[in-house]
């Protein structure tokens, strides 16, 4: 049995559904109604915000079908059903077994410990996978509260890149296990 990488302050019960192609391809369209009955549940307006990503992650699936539970998945409240927001992979584990995650709440949900629940079961998906020996996450200096969720996660800085659309973003990783 893996530990719980999850810190002890007491977080929101989540759940992280798979977004399939046909929800991304109704996004991408711009239809919330489609998308919503693609996933099977009302899936919120806010979502739509996010096309260029779901271009992205659709491209990738297109070419690798088995990337799917690797990609963005939303973050359902297991409580209340709510949808707060996404939370995924860049990608499966790269050739030295790294894994990129990304999470996005939306502002209505936050300071509320869902990206840090997100997090957490992102790094545990990862513990799944014998092929995942690392996580990182990329954060702009500017961004308080993901330094503060990463943190909370053991994640070391190791590097700095300079993101085309984001700008200067800290490089942090951490062991899966």
């Amino acid at each position: 049995m893996l530990d719980d990488p999850r810190p002890s302050k007491q977080l929101p019960s989540i759940e992280l559904a798979i977004l399939p192609e046909r929800v991304l391809e109704a996004l991408i369209a711009g239809s919330i109604d489609r998308a919503s009955d693609a996933f099977g549940q009302p899936l919120p307006p806010f979502l739509l915000e996010d096309t260029w990503l779901w271009n992205y992650r659709f491209d990738q699936l297109r070419a690798d079908p088995a990337t799917g539970p690797w990609l963005v998945r939303v973050v359902i409240d297991a409580n209340t059903g709510e949808i707060v927001g996404h939370a995924g992979f860049h990608g499966p584990p790269d050739e030295s077994g790294m894994v990129e995650v990304g999470y996005t709440i939306h502002p209505d949900y936050r300071r509320r410990g869902y990206a840090t629940a997100a997090l957490g079961a992102l790094i545990s998906y990862a513990c799944n996978d014998s092929r995942a020996r690392t996580v990182r996450a990329s954060v702009s200096p500017d961004n308080v509260a993901s330094l503060k969720t990463i943190a909370a996660y053991g994640f070391v800085q190791v590097g700095e890149q300079m993101d085309e659309v984001d700008g200067l973003e800290l490089i942090f990783e951490r062991p899966v296990r």
